[in-house]
């Protein structure tokens, strides 16, 4: 059975994470992204805007 709280339901964290040390992303609406460390998931959480949020992602890849 699911018990994440309704809060938690937003959250989504990669596929390729399977120790724990990752970062989760929800939808903030308006194109915005929130991304919260997995392990401190009650602590602060960043709102990034969708070019901050491309620029990020594309240098994780390079």
């Amino acid at each position: 059975m699911d018990e994440m709280n309704e809060k938690d339901r937003q959250w989504r964290r990669s596929s390729y994470s399977t120790n724990g040390n990752c970062v989760e992303t929800a939808s903030a609406g308006q194109g915005r992204i929130k991304v919260r460390d997995s392990k401190n998931a009650d602590g602060p959480h960043l709102v990034l805007g969708k070019e901050a949020w491309i620029s990020f992602t594309s240098m994780l890849k390079a």
